[in-house]
């Protein structure tokens, strides 16, 4: 949670803007159903209490430390959604801009992938997708994973507003499947609006789209990847693996998504 609550600091504060913590709280019929059942234990309200309260106070903790350790900038405002559970999550992700998320993973306590698939597909917004590990910047050099897909330009449009703070911009032209234009015509459209983009290809052309699209990040210093979620069914990459799926296995940056 450090990772996404500093995520989640450092775009509200760099936008001048409103951050909204919330105690997101599993269904057990999610949690069998939906993901590995690890913890079956089914929770009573008094659990239910009891989580929400711990939830808030390490938000408001982490809130405490940024606004101590941090004096000399300028803290995001502040806000509390209270508790919600996985039902509701896509719904009032509909009222931000973006929603912040962690990472999944398949241990105990750790993000989960049918909450983020949640927002991702039912918010109509997009999600920033924390790593692992905390992040000192997140959009000073941003790539953007073009594979002429619909996802991925709707993803490259609602991410304007960090494109236009970024100083590079990388546009990796990706083989795939979808006709349209091509990595340097997205690389140009955004040279017209003022934005510093340059189309590159994959160094090692051996590789497949998303274990590329990583690699050319790390070579290149990349603090924030610009990506469309499931341009391919979630079938597909479910039964045959897909770039998606790769990053949301392996990323170690921040990933901008939106479908």
């Amino acid at each position: 949670m450090t990772s996404v609550l500093t995520a989640a600091w450092r775009l509200a504060g760099r936008f001048g803007g409103h951050l909204e913590g919330a105690a997101l709280l599993p269904r057990f019929a999610d949690l069998v159903v939906s993901d590995i059942p690890i913890d079956t234990v089914r929770y009573d309200d008094g659990n239910d209490a009891e989580a929400e309260v711990a939830a808030r106070n390490l938000f408001e903790e982490f809130v405490a430390a940024r606004m101590r350790d941090e004096p000399d900038l300028p803290p995001p405002r502040i806000g509390w959604a209270g508790r919600l559970d996985d039902g509701d999550v896509g719904a009032f992700a509909r009222l931000f801009d973006v929603t912040v998320v962690g990472r999944p993973g398949s241990r105990s306590g750790e993000p989960r992938r049918a909450t983020l698939e949640a927002v991702l597909f039912e918010s109509g917004r997009p999600i920033l997708i924390a790593p692992p590990k905390p992040v000192e910047t997140i959009g000073e050099t941003v790539l953007i994973a073009w594979n002429r897909a619909t996802e991925t330009a709707r993803t490259v449009a609602l991410a304007k507003p960090l494109l236009r703070r970024a100083s590079k911009i990388f546009v990796l032209g990706l083989p795939g499947t979808t006709p349209g234009p091509d990595a340097e015509q997205m690389a140009e459209a955004l040279r017209r609006d003022d934005l510093a983009a340059e189309a590159i290809a994959p160094s090692d052309t051996t590789l497949a789209n998303g274990p590329a699209i990583l690699a050319e990040c790390a070579a290149r210093g990349v603090d924030l990847l610009v990506k469309g979620g499931y341009t391919q069914s979630r079938l597909r990459q479910l039964i045959f693996g897909g770039a998606t799926s790769h990053i949301l296995a392996n990323a170690e940056l921040p990933v901008f998504m939106a479908h």
